[in-house]
C-alpha cells in the first residue's frame, strides 16, 4: 500500500476543484488499429504485451498528438535498444485516433482493454485524461497519460501515472519570474475547459497563496474572435497576465493581445508552446516572458535527449513540444515490464514508482507517493522574429525546485 501525506487545504480545495471539472480527454477510437512494434502477427504470442497508444491523430490537438506518437516511437527504440522487447517480452503497439472525442476516447480504451491489452498510453487532452484514470483502476491495467497537464491525474489511483509535466509545475516556474506575489493583481486568460480552469485553480493556490489578487478570463473553447476577451483583460488593470491556452486559436489571441495593447500594459507570461507558434509572435515575441516545459536543446544536449533528437529526425518527424512525453512514456513502460513482467500490472505500477532516471530533460523521478513526474522546468525567450524565432534558454530550474505538493490519494 502506498503512503501519502496530505498537503494543506488550498492544495486539496484546488485539487478537488480541478477533478470536478472532469470531461474526457482524447484517447479514443476511430479504429485506426497500427502496430508498430516488432512483427505482428505471427499469431501475438502469450507472452507479447500489448500496449494501446490511444492519441489525437485528428482533431484540434492533432499536432500534438503526432508529436507525442513520435516520441513514443523514438523511446521504445531507445530503451529497448531497437528490439522492441523489454524483460524478453515482445511489446506490440496498437493505434487509434481519438479525434478530440472523449466519447471515442473510452470507447477505443474499453476495446483495447476488451481484447487482453494491459497498457494504455497517449492522452492528450485533460479532460479525456480524467475519464481514462478510472477505467484504467476498474479494470487494473496499467495507464501512462501524456501531455494532459491537469494536476487532478496525479495520484487519482494505484494504475495511473503520467509522462508529462502538470499545471502545478508550469505556475511554479512561472513563480520563479514574478518575484514577491505580495499585493499584486493577477489575470488569468485562458479558455474555459478542464486544462483552463485547472490553471486557474493552480494559479489561485500559488500565487495567490503567495499574497496575489487573482481573477481569471475565460473564453470558450471554439471561440475564434478574441478580441472581446482580451479587452476584458485590458481593463483589468493587472501586474500579472497569465496567459495557458492551447490548439490551433493561439495565433489569433496573440494578435488580439497586442492589438489591445495587453502586452505594452504589464508583465505577460505564458508557456512556450511548440515550435509552430514561435512566428506568431512576431515582435511581440520580446515583450513575454515564457516558462517552457521543453524545446530542442533545452536539456543541453544530454545522451537521453540526443538520442529522441536524432531518432525522430530520422524517422523524418522535427521534435517539438510533447515529443519528450512520448518518448518518456516508452521508457515507463519498458521500466515495468522488465521489472514487472507481462501480466502483472499491480507488479508493474509498483516498479514505477520511486523510479529515477535519465530522461530527455534530464534527472527524473515517479514520486512513489503519488506518481508526479518531478522533473526540471526550463524559461526560454524568444530571439527573433517570423520564422526566424527561436527559443533561447534563460535557466533551467531543478526538479525538486520545481516539484508540485504531494497529491493525498484519491483511492
Amino acid at each position: 500500500m502506498r503512503r501519502r501525506r496530505a498537503v494543506g487545504t488550498v492544495q486539496h480545495r484546488f485539487l478537488t476543484a480541478a477533478a470536478l471539472g472532469t470531461a474526457a480527454l482524447l484517447l479514443a477510437g476511430c479504429a485506426a488499429a497500427g502496430q508498430a512494434g516488432g512483427s505482428d502477427s505471427a499469431g501475438g504470442k502469450d507472452d507479447a504485451v500489448k500496449v494501446g497508444l490511444v492519441y489525437s491523430r485528428t482533431g484540434l490537438l492533432a499536432a500534438y498528438g503526432k508529436q507525442y506518437r513520435d516520441g513514443f516511437m523514438a523511446g521504445l527504440d531507445h530503451a529497448t535498444k531497437g528490439t522492441r522487447k523489454a524483460g524478453g517480452h515482445r511489446i506490440e503497439v496498437t493505434e487509434q485516433d481519438d479525434a478530440g472525442d472523449p466519447g471515442k476516447a473510452v470507447s477505443a480504451a474499453k476495446n483495447l482493454i476488451g481484447k487482453g491489452y494491459k497498457v494504455l498510453a497517449g492522452t492528450t487532452d485533460s479532460g479525456v485524461a480524467l475519464q481514462m484514470a478510472p477505467l484504467a483502476a476498474q479494470n487494473k491495467v496499467l495507464y501512462v497519460s501524456g501531455p494532459a497537464a491537469t494536476d487532478a491525474v496525479t495520484g487519482v489511483n494505484a494504475y495511473t501515472f503520467r509522462s508529462g509535466r502538470q499545471s502545478y509545475q508550469d505556475i511554479l516556474t512561472a513563480g520563479t519570474m514574478l518575484g514577491d506575489a505580495k499585493d499584486k493583481k493577477v489575470t488569468v486568460l485562458a479558455q474555459d475547459s478542464t486544462f483552463g480552469q485547472a490553471n486557474v485553480t493552480a494559479v489561485e493556490a500559488v500565487l495567490g497563496g503567495r499574497g496575489a489578487e487573482v481573477g481569471s478570463v475565460l473564453a470558450p473553447p471554439g471561440a475564434t474572435d478574441l478580441t472581446p476577451f482580451a479587452r476584458q483583460v485590458k481593463a483589468a488593470g493587472t501586474d500579472l497576465v497569465f496567459v495557458a491556452w492551447a490548439g490551433s486559436t493561439a495565433p489569433a489571441l496573440w494578435t488580439a493581445l497586442d492589438q489591445q495593447g495587453v502586452l505594452d500594459a504589464g508583465k505577460v507570461v505564458t508557456g512556450l508552446a511548440g515550435t509552430a507558434s514561435y512566428p506568431v509572435f512576431g515582435a511581440a515575441g520580446s515583450k513575454v516572458s515564457f516558462l517552457a516545459h521543453y524545446f530542442p536543446g533545452a536539456g543541453g544536449g544530454n545522451p537521453v535527449e540526443q538520442a529522441m533528437l536524432d531518432a525522430v529526425e530520422k524517422a523524418g518527424g522535427a521534435p517539438d513540444l510533447f515529443t519528450p512525453d512520448g518518448f518518456t512514456a516508452a521508457q515507463m513502460i519498458v521500466r515495468a515490464v522488465e521489472e514487472g513482467g507481462a501480466t502483472d500490472t499491480a507488479a508493474m505500477a509498483k516498479a514505477l514508482e520511486g523510479w529515477t532516471f535519465d530522461g530527455v530533460k534530464g534527472r527524473t523521478q515517479v514520486r512513489a507517493e503519488d506518481h508526479a513526474l518531478i522533473q526540471p522546468m526550463f524559461v526560454a525567450r524568444l530571439e527573433g522574429e517570423g520564422t526566424g524565432a527561436v527559443p533561447e534558454l534563460v535557466s533551467t530550474q531543478p526538479m525538486d525546485a520545481v516539484a508540485p505538493p504531494v497529491t493525498p490519494s484519491a483511492g
